[in-house]
């Protein structure tokens, strides 16, 4: 059965912004499109498990500070080296102005 965990409030994010939450032993990243969608992801680049909310958001992508790989973070799909293995991403429900996911 998934595990349901409250990551945020909407309001936590700004607009095309990113942040980090941690939760129940793993890192994720949050993210608040243009348009107002949410979307949640794995907290680490796949290339050297750097936290991705220390990096740039264009748009739907973010940028890894440490060596520039790109993902699409509504798909995870890794879109620039050296990134080449895609990010985990988790369905998103908003309710109460909270972000939450299912864990499984």
């Amino acid at each position: 059965m998934p595990q349901i965990i409250d990551l945020c409030a909407t309001s936590d994010i700004e607009s095309e912004d990113v942040i980090r939450v941690d939760r129940e032993g793993h890192s994720f990243a949050v993210y608040h499109a243009p348009g107002g969608k949410f979307y949640v992801t794995s907290g680490l680049c796949t290339h050297e498990a750097v936290h991705l909310a220390d990096g740039l958001v264009m748009e739907h992508i973010i940028e890894c500070p440490k060596h520039n790989g790109r993902f699409d973070y509504r798909t995870g799909e890794a879109k620039g080296a050296p990134a080449c293995v895609n990010l985990r991403i988790f369905p998103v429900t908003l309710a109460g102005g909270r972000v939450t996911i299912a864990l499984s």
